[in-house]
């Protein structure tokens, strides 16, 4: 709390445009429409009037944000009162739920420790984020906690009357020393959740009743400017504009559908390392792997494995692409990750530089950058997620939702999302010479490339649209609700 009173680190509402339910129906058919409106029915009738409430760390870099983005707005046009309010923290509290996010992953991350002082900071930061949100919360209300970062939220609002549900996207299927340390830091938070929701049913901890478990996957909305449809000749022009390809002068903007169904352009240029890098033409092969620069996501890993095994046998190109490192606040070792890629891309010989882009997208527009990457992902001749580990990857469903060929590893929720016909998993993502000599032969047949990628969409739009995900949630509130109900 500062010298006036006033917390010191403060909730903020995202406003989110509604979005119609019915633009879903010429997609998924008849059947799954009704039971969407069905789902949206129920929901209403067990809130009756309460409020659900999202808790999580960012309104944009991420995953979590994306998802929220979509969700929110299609259940608000259910008519439920849904909010969703973003916490704020330093430094010090981000390097902290960095490394329980390693952790869970199974991986060090870094150097530091998840002890009393980090704990203490941890309770503080999250107590006082709570101090600017509970003369909101109204008893009854249901709260989803996204992430461990609102984790420590959760005995707080549950003393406020409120129905807590914690939704890990993070996790690995088989425990670890980190893994173990990561759990014991939460674990004295999480008694106070009534629901738990995983991507993956082993990223469960086994304290947690098994009858509280909820195993809900993640979703894409074809309707977002990260997925919505855009011609290959709309691409090419967009990463004409953005600097990846070479453009032709007086091109316009190409335009876009932003969230809330204003129209929107591709204006912004991209930052391209190396500076010097010429584009390149459309007729290019090209290959990206986009996520946030974290060390999970081995985007080191990627270049050096196409450096060493598809430069000089397939003509071809590599571009990793994440946000602006200075935009995403919730991620600190983004900066790390990006400079040590510079590092890595010095130490190649000079045919494969010429073949890598390192490209970061400005994040000053989100729903921009969005349909900078939809454009990215369309134009690609393969898609790439060589994580190490793996929450669920949304990226692997956004990249075959376009048609595009996969290759991705064999870790966590990507799994269920490449299945045999679809694309192609590493069983080992350390592997680098299997990775690369993977894309060489794979690049090479374009027929293969071109059914995988039919197939790719197909498996999206049976698994992994949004009304998949809002039934999920719609089962979970009556089951809450009937909980509250049933006799102790």
């Amino acid at each position: 709390m500062t010298e006036d009173g006033v917390p010191e680190f403060c909730v903020r509402e995202v406003e989110v445009p509604v979005h119609s339910v019915s633009r879903l129906e010429p997609l998924i058919g008849k059947d799954r429409y009704e039971e969407l409106q069905w789902a949206g029915s129920l929901a209403h009738q067990r809130l009756d009037g309460r409020t659900v409430w999202n808790f999580s760390s960012t309104a944009a870099g991420g995953g979590v944000s994306e998802m929220l983005h979509v969700l929110v707005g299609y259940i608000q046009d259910v008519d439920v009162d849904i909010r969703w309010l973003v916490m704020t923290g330093d430094p010090e509290f981000y390097s902290i739920t960095k490394r329980i996010h390693n952790r869970l992953h199974g991986a060090a991350g870094d150097a530091g420790d998840l002890g009393p002082e980090e704990a203490a900071h941890y309770d503080y930061v999250t107590a006082s984020n709570l101090d600017s949100a509970l003369s909101r919360i109204r008893e009854g209300d249901v709260v989803f906690l996204h992430d461990p970062q609102t984790a420590g939220m959760a005995p707080a609002l549950a003393e406020a009357g409120a129905r807590v549900v914690w939704r890990c996207h993070v996790g690995r299927e088989e425990t670890n020393q980190w893994t173990d340390e990561a759990w014991s830091f939460l674990r004295p938070h999480l008694p106070a959740c009534e629901a738990f929701i995983f991507s993956v049913r082993e990223y469960a901890p086994w304290w947690i009743d098994e009858s509280t478990i909820w195993v809900i996957p993640p979703s894409i909305d074809p309707f977002s400017p990260k997925n919505q449809d855009m011609s290959s000749s709309d691409a090419v022009r967009a990463l004409g504009r953005i600097g990846v390809l070479r453009g032709m002068a007086g091109d316009p903007p190409v335009e876009f559908t932003r969230c809330d169904d204003a129209p929107g352009w591709v204006e912004r240029r991209a930052a391209i390392f190396p500076e010097d890098a010429t584009p390149l033409d459309p007729g290019d092969r090209l290959v990206i792997q986009v996520s946030r620069w974290d060390h999970l996501k081995d985007m080191a890993g990627v270049l050096e494995g196409f450096a060493s095994s598809v430069v000089g046998r397939v003509d071809a190109y590599l571009a990793l692409v994440g946000p602006s490192v200075a935009d995403v606040t919730d991620d600190p070792e983004g900066g790390e990750v990006f400079a040590e890629c510079m590092e890595a891309w010095r130490a190649l010989p000079e045919e494969a530089r010429r073949r890598v882009r390192l490209v970061t997208l400005p994040m000053d527009d989100i729903d921009e950058n969005a349909a900078m990457v939809n454009a990215l992902q369309r134009h690609a001749t393969i898609v790439v997620q060589k994580s190490l580990a793996e929450g669920f990857g949304l990226t692997v469903a956004e990249g075959m939702w376009k048609g595009r060929a996969m290759v991705a590893s064999r870790v966590g929720g990507i799994t269920s999302q490449v299945v045999p016909g679809t694309g192609i998993l590493l069983d080992d993502p350390a592997d680098l010479t299997t990775f690369g000599d993977t894309l060489a032969e794979l690049l090479l047949q374009p027929d293969e490339i071109l059914q995988l990628g039919t197939s790719a969409r197909q498996h999206v739009l049976e698994n992994y649209i949004g009304d998949k995900h809002l039934l999920h949630y719609a089962q979970l509130i009556d089951w809450l609700v009937s909980q509250e109900a049933a006799p102790s």
